[in-house]
């Protein structure tokens, strides 16, 4: 199985108008890595039509449909960082992990995430974080509890 964080995936100075922009660009980078076909971005939006995605701690987890599934190639995620923070309907949100999952690991994925956002110390981190490197520190708990391979760490892919 392929990598679940590809260092490609992790932009820590990125800018958005709204939360509509900011999901279309954690959809691009996961399109930018081939986890997903192009028609997933719009599945994004539309899972945050029908409920907020924002998860608390200033992170917000923005996945597709259900009927989205068929688009994703492979389980990856996105960590899309706004220092300057988005307006999530009310809330500032200064970090975006956004998730492509093909079954029920995003289940899992969110559990693991939702450990780490928690621990005041280690959300305050990924809320900061400007190094890749952190980022894949802080979230590599999430690939090993999830049982697939370790964080891919070198950018050669």
């Amino acid at each position: 199985m392929s990598e679940l964080l590809d260092r490609r995936a992790i932009k820590l100075a990125e800018t958005a108008a709204d939360r509509e922009d900011a999901i279309r660009r954690c959809g691009e980078a996961l399109v930018e890595i081939g986890a997903v076909d192009p028609g997933y971005v719009a599945t994004m939006l539309a899972r945050e039509q029908s409920i907020s995605t924002y998860v608390g701690e200033g992170v917000a987890i923005p996945h597709g449909t259900l009927g989205g599934k068929a688009l994703v190639h492979r389980d990856a995620l996105a960590v899309l960082r706004f220092p300057a923070g988005v307006d999530w309907g009310g809330e500032p949100v200064t970090v975006c992990v956004g998730i492509a999952a093909s079954g029920d690991g995003h289940v899992e994925l969110l559990a693991a995430l939702a450990e780490i956002l928690l621990d005041e110390d280690q959300a305050r981190e990924l809320r900061e974080a400007t190094d890749p490197d952190t980022v894949i520190r802080l979230l590599g708990a999430i690939k090993n509890e999830t049982g697939d391979e370790p964080v891919r760490e070198d950018s050669k892919s």
